[in-house]
């Protein structure tokens, strides 16, 4: 099987990673705007060779793993190129704006809208990680525009890589992921936006920060060339989420200039109905 890997990052490096240990003979591919990180892919035994995006006629699979402002145009360009069997799957944290684009594509046929719901705030072919999609969710749009025999391989990789799978249309899939994913992504860098405003001494952030603070500010070290066109693309639902989130920020703001401690303690403990729904997924 030869399978060409566009984007050579934490994503499509960890793809490639577990696809080598998965089956027994496979080809890697990569391709990818820098060159550093094909050469870093190259060395630490994640792809075997380089090539162009003109290559993948040559494929039998091919995994979009870039940042979804390029998503579009490089996949259209994809399905231009490939032939009848080869699968093209995309990767990313939006789905809305790249399905209706693709929709009319005469090889739309070849294409699987997939997004697993797996990473890290590290980034580059040296982020990337065995099993990081081992238990996680994948999100797949639109399954039925994607011809059967490449819905069979697909379903049968992401089996061999131990994803739970979940079908949702694509306005579904980014209203929840704003909601569980892009906000969350918000918040830890606005966090650490203010506690640097704030701290100045940078030395007091390093000894005093606790670890609910370097969890909560973990995101805030994610790409923003990766984050920003997610912010983009789904721009409404994010901005409908930070209104409520602001007024529950506004809300705990005034119940503490109000003393109201009771309301506090309330509001907290009917929040912490989350940690049955989180150890669940756990």
């Amino acid at each position: 099987m030869r399978v060409h890997i566009i984007g050579v990052g934490l994503i499509g490096g960890s793809f490639a990673v577990d696809i080598r240990n998965a089956f027994s003979e496979v080809q890697l591919v990569g391709i990818d705007n820098n060159p550093d990180h094909l050469k870093q892919a190259v060395s630490l035994g994640i792809i075997d060779e380089i090539k162009e995006t003109n290559d993948v006629k040559s494929s039998d699979m091919v995994i979009v793993a870039v940042p979804v402002d390029v998503s579009i145009a490089l996949i259209k360009q994809v399905l231009d190129i490939v032939e009848d069997h080869t699968l093209v799957i995309d990767t990313g944290s939006t789905k809305g704006k790249l399905c209706e684009a693709l929709n009319a594509h005469p090889n739309r046929r070849n294409f699987l809208a997939a997004h697993p719901i797996s990473g890290t705030e590290f980034s580059g072919p040296q982020a990337a990680v065995k099993d990081l999609y081992r238990n996680k969710t994948n999100i797949i749009c639109e399954i039925e525009k994607t011809a059967f025999k490449l819905q069979e391989r697909a379903l049968e990789l992401f089996r061999k890589l131990g994803m739970r799978i979940c079908y949702m249309d694509p306005k579904s899939h980014d209203r929840h992921i704003a909601y569980v994913s892009h906000l969350s992504h918000i918040s830890s860098f606005m966090l650490g936006k203010t506690v640097l405003e704030k701290e100045k001494d940078e030395r007091n952030i390093f000894d005093l920060a606790g670890s609910g603070f370097a969890s909560t500010v973990r995101l805030a070290k994610s790409s923003p060339a990766m984050w920003t066109p997610i912010f983009e693309q789904n721009k409404e639902n994010v901005v409908e989420i930070l209104e409520e989130y602001i007024q529950n920020l506004n809300m705990f703001k005034d119940l503490l200039e109000k003393n109201d401690f009771e309301g506090i303690f309330n509001e907290m403990e009917k929040t912490n109905h989350i940690k049955s729904i989180l150890n669940g997924i756990n």
